[in-house]
């Protein structure tokens, strides 16, 4: 069993940073893609990031893509988003996922595990 929690969410100024921390109880993720969504009021849940088990392949949104950075440490069971020059509307709840296959890590429908989601809110 994987249990996904969340942390580092919280309101920031457009053009600051937060960092997003996912962590694992249980079952160890150095197994699993990861990867984090993000849904707005109004909106449905969207692809933000994912990672392969290894940490060598990742992948982006493109209205994320140069601004936001995921990695993993497996050694601590943990998944990282870093989130540089925030705008207004990356303003969402931010959900951890674990265990999509590899060759697909867009589709939220792929991933068996979710965390419960962190609030980042930008002001502009």
């Amino acid at each position: 069993q994987v249990q996904l929690v969340e942390s580092g969410g919280g309101l920031v100024q457009a053009g600051g940073s937060l960092r997003l921390s996912c962590a694992s109880s249980g079952r160890t993720i150095s197994s699993l893609t990861m990867g984090w969504f993000r849904q707005a009021p109004g909106k449905e849940r969207e692809f933000v990031s994912a990672i392969r088990r290894s940490g060598d392949h990742t992948r982006y949104a493109d209205s994320v893509k140069d601004r936001f950075t995921i990695s993993r440490d497996n050694a601590k069971n943990t998944v990282y988003l870093q989130m540089n020059s925030l705008k207004a509307e990356d303003t969402a709840v931010y959900y951890c996922a674990a265990g999509a296959p590899e060759w697909s890590l867009r589709s939220a429908s792929d991933y068996y595990y979710w965390g419960q989601g962190t609030q980042v809110t930008v002001s502009s």
